[in-house]
């Protein structure tokens, strides 16, 4: 049944499930296609976690009657009993109240995104009421599954880039080939301190840079399961682990520890939700974990509360070998920690403090948060900057950026390659004596779909696009994070991690080759991909400028409170705390042309000067909310 005028769409998920970024695009796209959209508040998505209830199913139907919705996408991308448990109360609550539409209701149709399996089992048991997206669908299939007639789409959405083409095309002579099984694990054992507790990344790095240079494999690596115990699912994680080690490929393990790892470390758990990763409760665990995967380097999440605390824990138990702080996300913003923002970035600052003391790399986790929730392209660069330079105005001397690719999955390749560069000459602008910055690449969150020879040909795509960072320089990337390829599809074993870094190591290696031979382009010298990373970089230079000389000591906790209150870096898909931060929620932005901008209600291009007026004009206001948030700490 295709959409109408009159169709309202709707998004609603579980605040359990942070995964945002599908349905914030999806509900961009509509837009773009001329319907009206709505995402569900942070009180709809409680009553989701506990959609059994009948208060909470009261509470989500009301919601859609007020609205007059006749069109609901669900999404839950966490534990497959869970999401079909969810589908199915929600469901019956529909039918109870008879609005679906064969029932003379007012929903005609229902999507659900999810894992593969839940999507298979969905499919089955509603026959097509509801179409399923497992993740990898173009735009032009997301929106005919959704009911758009295809003329109601904007040209410039389903246009693309011939660059992405022809990597794809030697993605897919390399999975073809199986050339890349031959990748044999590299020898990194070249010096004294090699897997010992005195070992570091930065030692790592120099111990191993040869030619030709092989960069340093870091994969997240994190099974769980709601069926197992959290013991089990531990003892698991430490096989995986062992595992890992004698094989010899990967270089550093992040270990993806679960939701309540991160919030409730040490505290007895109940019958609290784990939100899926390793469930780690104990310093022994730890410990354990650091002898078992002997000679690799690790690191693992931040805490979300008792963060300084739980910094100084990976310390003494996993010698964690860099830590990454999100500063403004993982708090109540976003729904996964309990602090407010202000108390979640004075936390940041003292753990910032007590890694400048331990001589650690910091990495942070920022930039594509920003883009998870609808951030401009600036807006990416600019976290960045004002990150590594607080990191740097507080004694920490490596930085690791992290650049996610692919992010949103709509982005092209010449605008990541824009993008990625205006990044790196700004951060590295800090670079001298005292501090150095080691990029370090990965693909986007939600970039591979669920056909895993599709998402393997994806892999060595992506990896070319990070060769084509810095393509004159042998050494960079110096650090790849490696998404495994089954991200769509299933849980990375350490089979399917070991074969992602093949890949990767392999397609790096030939894409130079074919580079040397003049087989492809020397995109150093690509003219669009130029002309965009000077116009970010300007735009950049500008908000960075007006934040520097109009908030009183930006460096700080109060300096980024008011820097992202007053609106200096806009997130039109903010979830969480709106009343308060309404001015980082009042900007627009639309993707033109592959890249994301900042739009007015015309759908014309934002100028920086004109952000940055904006937010200069709610500083005021926003230093009186701070002022009094202060007196109450």
């Amino acid at each position: 049944m295709l959409a109408v005028d009159g169709d309202i769409f709707a998004f609603i998920k579980p605040s359990l499930d942070a995964h945002t970024l599908g349905i914030n695009s999806a509900a961009e796209l509509l837009r773009e296609c001329g319907y009206t959209v709505l995402i569900a508040g942070e009180d709809i998505a409680e009553a989701m976690n506990n959609i059994k209830y009948e208060v909470n199913q009261e509470k989500v139907l009301d919601w859609i009657n007020k609205n007059n919705v006749t069109r609901i996408g669900l999404s839950y991308r966490l534990d497959q009993d869970e999401a079909v448990n969810m589908v199915g109360y929600f469901m019956n609550a529909l039918k109870g109240k008879e609005m679906l539409s064969y029932q003379e209701g007012q929903i005609k149709t229902i999507f659900f995104a999810g894992l593969p399996k839940t999507c298979e089992i969905i499919e089955r048991e509603y026959k097509g009421f509801i179409k399923t997206f497992i993740g990898g669908e173009t735009v032009k299939e997301s929106l005919a599954k959704m009911g758009v007639p295809e003329a109601r789409i904007p040209r410039d959405i389903i246009e693309g880039s011939l660059y992405d083409d022809l990597r794809m095309e030697f993605g897919k002579d390399i999975i073809n080939s199986q050339s890349y099984q031959g990748f044999k694990p590299v020898n990194r054992a070249t010096y004294d301190e090699y897997g010992t507790s005195k070992d570091t990344v930065v030692k790592r790095l120099n111990s191993n840079i040869s030619k030709p240079f092989i960069p340093l494999m870091r994969a997240h690596v994190g099974p769980y399961s709601s069926s197992k115990d959290r013991m089990e699912s531990v003892k698991e994680f430490i096989s995986w682990a062992k595992y890992l080690a004698k094989t010899e490929y990967l270089d550093i393990l992040s270990i993806g520890t679960s939701q309540l790892s991160q919030s409730n470390f040490g505290e007895d758990w109940g019958d609290k939700p784990n939100g899926g990763g390793v469930p780690i409760n104990s310093l022994e665990e730890y410990r354990m974990i650091w002898e078992a995967s002997r000679p690799l380097l690790l690191r693992t999440y931040a805490g979300t509360k008792n963060i300084p605390q739980l910094a100084r824990i990976y310390e003494e138990t996993i010698n964690i070998c860099w830590h990454a702080l999100s500063l403004w996300w993982f708090n109540k913003l976003d729904g996964r920690g309990p602090y407010d923002l202000y108390t979640n970035l004075q936390q940041h600052v003292e753990t910032l403090e007590f890694i400048a003391e331990t001589n650690k790399p910091f990495e942070p986790n920022i930039p594509h948060h920003f883009a998870f929730r609808g951030a401009d392209d600036v807006t990416y660069i600019v976290s960045a900057y004002l990150a590594a330079k607080l990191a740097k105005k507080i004694g920490v001397k490596t930085l690791i950026l992290q650049n996610m690719l692919n992010t949103p999955r709509y982005t092209w390749g010449i605008q990541d390659l824009a993008k990625s560069r205006a990044m790196l000459t700004l951060v590295k602008s800090l670079e001298d004596s005292n501090f150095r910055v080691i990029l370090q690449p990965r693909a986007g969150l939600d970039y591979f779909k669920p056909n895993l020879d599709e998402a393997k040909m994806q892999l060595a795509a992506v990896t070319a696009l990070m060769d084509d960072i810095e393509p004159l320089d042998e050494t960079s990337p110096p650090i790849i994070h490696v998404v495994s390829y089954s991200e769509a599809s299933h849980l990375a074993t350490p089979d399917v991690i070991n074969e992602s870094i093949k890949i990767t190591q392999y397609s790096l290696q030939k894409y130079r080759e074919l580079r040397s031979k003049g087989k492809i382009e020397d995109m150093s010298k690509n003219r669009d991909v130029e002309e965009r990373m000077l116009e970010l970089l300007d735009s950049a230079k500008t908000i960075i400028s007006g934040i520097e000389s109009h908030v009183e000591n930006p460096y700080s906790a109060e300096g980024f409170y008011k820097i992202f209150a007053a609106g200096f870096l806009p997130v039109p898909y903010l979830w969480g705390e709106l009343d308060e931060f309404k001015y980082a929620k009042s900007w627009k932005t639309k993707p033109i042309k592959g890249s994301v901008k900042i739009v007015d209600e015309n759908n014309k291009i934002v100028k920086a000067e004109k952000v940055v007026n904006y937010a200069r004009n709610n500083l005021k206001e926003v230093e009186y909310i701070l002022n009094q948030k202060m007196k109450i700490n």
